[in-house]
């Protein structure tokens, strides 16, 4: 009898003959979702329908004009309580009281015991007026129905017919009976739509004023980017302001806290406003909350610019329209307009726009320049720009020298007398010999005759921080230090003395540098310069270097400026520029002119003068001679003034002499060596001068004839 052995563990390993057995693997279905709760479903539903756009523009309008009618009706009660009482005029003088403006409280206050003595005569006039009103209407009935009565009788008597003598007085109570018929007619509805017509006009004037939450109003009117600037916005972001004693001021000031603020002007590509302060604030305490002020006008901190005019306890608001300063302005005229020239002594170059968004000019005239600001903000071109106009005057002569070296002026090759470029000591080493030498014409002019007209000479240096930091000194005997800010530098010395003297015969020191400090740009040197311009730097000090402390304490910040983002514009500090009275500088948006239109405003330079070379030689020529005419124009008189000699050489010979200037005719005399001389002021021509001048002439012609 055989078993059979039934293994009860599970083989693991697979059959040899890899006939495995088929397995069967059932997966359980997942169980059924939970269904969400009816109230989580509900709920979901109602936070969408609440939050959904159409429901919360629906609720913002709802809101928005439920409160114009309500805010309407608060605003013409508020008007006529005013009206009636002589609330506005106790308000007006509690606001000048907190402005501590003494005399404005005074003329108020007479004001308002005006209105209440006119007041009281109405209120008097009252106890007599039904009486008076009643003696009125019985007068008035009569003299009308005696009016009628006798327009009857001449109906009467017309016609013949003794019933007409009653006919107008009818007439009349017939058309007064019609109009109470309408007036019951019209009497029902009007009671019923006078209530709506009532709520509308609340609400138009709600809506005006724009009388609801900053959050019910529509998109294009709510507060935020492009907020127009009116009296309120203004007077609540200084309220905002953070400086207790003017928040407590506008509090007890009411609704006339405006009283602050003079008329908003438009001013180019935003509004300026006078702010006058309260007594107990001063005026570095707004200044020094320059961000604080932007942002609660809903501005950023380089769209709001504050400045201190003369008048006393008054700051002046500049709000720039959103977003119009980062908007470039125009070409420059000399660009578009080809035709333009230079006049160093009387003209004025086009630079840019002030934010007014007038044209912005600075005269040239003996003044020494300096520009400066951190790296890559526009130096060089708001410095070149100046340097093209003026080489459009044929009389100005340029020593230039490039101590970047990356061809920034490399236009000004062949009008330029001298033009250094590169960055090297040795580039700095023939810059102080190029400056050396402009001192030495200084010392030539100088010694001249009083009354010597000199051309203009122009040393302009760009990157002159290059200079003041050049560490070489000289060979030999000399080895002064050619850099560096003390007595015995070349450099520094030799613009000091340009700076002390040049000016007086136009010889002019224009210097661009860029970060300033005390080694780069030394206290005597930037002091020097009449007009200081600063594109953006980086902190105060650094703008009181470039600019002195007058001007950054009367509101310049060039530390303000966002570099990068306000590349070109500057703070200049100049009387060359028109600047807003009582303010001590002006912020100015260069026009940009690139590297190819210089060439080519360079190019018209260079063919303005080649052609006056070649008029002056064809003037020079055989057909004329200039001495003889001058000494024929002058007469018997024995001087007559330059201006009047040139006067008369025009009528003379206008192809010749029709666009001489002072020093075309002082180039004559001096050759002749008749040179013209100063009397009582103004510069003049001697006749015995010419008369001796061509008498030499003669002689010497004769003897080497002989």
């Amino acid at each position: 009898m055989s078993e059979n052995v039934i293994n009860l563990h599970k083989a693991t390993d697979p059959p040899a003959d890899g006939a495995a057995p088929t397995v069967l693997t059932v997966v359980p279905d997942a169980p059924p979702a939970r269904p969400v709760p009816l109230w989580v479903r509900s709920g979901r539903t109602l936070k969408s329908a609440v939050t959904h756009e159409s429901t919360r523009a629906t609720v913002r309008a709802a809101t928005r004009h439920s409160l114009y009618t309500l805010n309407g009706g608060r605003i013409v009660a508020r008007r006529a309580w005013d009206g009636r009482t002589g609330s506005r005029y106790e308000r007006m003088i509690r606001a000048a009281e907190a402005a501590g403006n003494l005399e404005a409280a005074q003329e108020w206050e007479e004001r308002l015991q005006r209105f209440r003595a006119a007041r009281h005569h109405r209120r008097m006039d009252l106890l007599h007026s039904p009486v008076d009103a009643a003696k009125g209407a019985a007068v008035g009935a009569g003299m009308s129905i005696g009016v009628l009565v006798a327009l009857g009788v001449v109906m009467a008597l017309n016609t013949g017919e003794v019933r007409d003598v009653v006919t107008p007085l009818s007439a009349t109570v017939d058309f007064i009976a019609t109009l109470i018929r309408i007036v019951q007619v019209v009497w029902g509805p009007a009671l019923s739509i006078g209530p709506f017509l009532a709520l509308l006009a609340l609400w138009s004037v709600g809506r005006k004023q724009h009388a609801a939450p900053n959050w019910a109003l529509p998109a294009n009117v709510r507060s935020g980017e492009g907020e127009p600037i009116t009296p309120s916005i203004v007077v609540k972001a200084l309220r905002d302001l953070g400086v207790p004693a003017l928040a407590r001021a506008i509090k007890e000031m009411g609704d006339a806290g405006a009283s602050m603020l003079g008329p908003i002007r438009i001013a180019g590509c935003g509004v300026e406003v006078d702010v006058t302060l309260p007594s107990g604030v001063s005026t570095n305490e707004v200044q020094g909350k320059r961000r604080k002020l932007a942002e609660n006008l809903s501005r950023h901190e380089h769209e709001v610019f504050i400045t201190i005019p003369q008048a006393a306890r008054t700051v002046r608001l500049w709000v720039a329209d959103s977003g119009a300063l980062d908007e470039p302005i125009g070409p420059s005229p000399l660009v578009t307009d080809e035709t333009m020239t230079a006049d160093y002594t009387k003209g004025k170059a086009p630079w840019g726009q002030d934010l007014r968004g007038d044209a912005a000019a600075l005269s040239l005239y003996q003044r020494h320049l300096l520009v400066t600001g951190l790296s890559n903000q526009g130096k060089t071109v708001a410095l070149r720009s100046l340097a093209l106009w003026l080489s459009l005057d044929r009389s100005v002569q340029f020593l230039m020298g490039d101590l970047k070296g990356v061809g920034d002026w490399k236009m000004f090759d062949g009008l330029a007398t001298t033009l250094i470029q590169g960055p090297t000591d040795e580039h700095v080493i023939q810059v102080t010999e190029m400056v050396e030498g402009a001192v030495d014409e200084m010392n030539r002019r100088i010694q001249a005759p009083p009354g010597t007209v000199f051309p203009p000479l122009i040393v302009l240096v760009d990157e002159a921080q290059v200079a003041f930091m050049c560490p070489a000194k000289g060979t030999g005997k000399d080895k002064r230090p050619y850099g560096g800010s003390k007595a015995d530098s070349r450099y520094f010395m030799a613009v000091r003395k340009i700076h002390n003297q040049g000016r007086a015969v136009n010889v002019l020191m224009w210097q661009g540098t860029q970060d300033p400090t005390n080694e780069n740009l030394p206290k005597l040197v930037r002091e020097g310069a009449h007009t200081r311009a600063s594109l953006a730097l980086g902190t105060e000090s650094q703008a009181r270097m470039a600019l002195g402390d007058k001007a950054v304490d009367g509101g310049a910040a060039p530390n303000l400026l966002r570099p990068g983002l306000d590349r070109g514009t500057l703070v200049v500090a100049s009387d060359g520029i028109t600047i807003p009275a009582g303010q001590s500088s002006i912020t100015v948006r260069t026009h940009y002119i690139d590297d190819d239109a210089a060439k080519a405003i360079t190019d018209r330079a260079k063919a303005l003068r080649d052609g006056v070379t070649a008029l002056h030689a064809i003037d020079r020529s055989a057909e004329h001679d200039p001495l003889a005419d001058i000494a024929a124009v002058i007469g018997d008189a024995p001087r007559v003034r330059t201006k009047d000699v040139l006067a008369r050489l025009a009528a003379r010979n206008g192809d010749a002499y029709g666009d001489w200037s002072f020093l075309d005719l002082k180039r004559v005399l001096d050759d002749a060596d008749a040179s013209p001389y100063k009397s009582d002021g103004v510069m003049c021509v001697a006749r015995d001068r010419v008369a001796r001048a061509l008498a030499n002439r003669d002689s010497d012609g004769s003897a080497s004839a002989e």
